[in-house]
């Protein structure tokens, strides 16, 4: 198939519900970042706004990071003590 790259962003209408895919499509988008990106684009956003939506982005980055480190070793179950700081 000659477009094979694009199937994953292909959405298919099955039994005539364009609301469904409508919905299926807004989803992919905003998983993506997609829609934020062109919201973002309409207008022009000054150099300040710039720089501390870039640093809130990285911070949010790095917080999530270490939440998610933090649930993982909560979760893991062969700890030599299963709940630490407790007594």
């Amino acid at each position: 198939m000659r477009h094979l790259k694009f199937i994953a962003r292909t959405i298919f209408v099955q039994n005539n519900d364009v609301d469904a895919a409508c919905r299926t499509l807004n989803r992919i988008l905003g998983r993506e970042d997609i829609l934020d990106q062109f919201r973002r684009t309409r207008f022009f956003e000054k150099p300040h706004q710039f720089r501390r939506r870039i640093n809130f982005e990285k911070c949010k980055a790095i917080y999530n990071e270490d939440m998610d480190r933090k649930i993982q070793f909560v979760l893991r179950k062969n700890r030599a003590d299963p709940f630490p700081g407790s007594f």
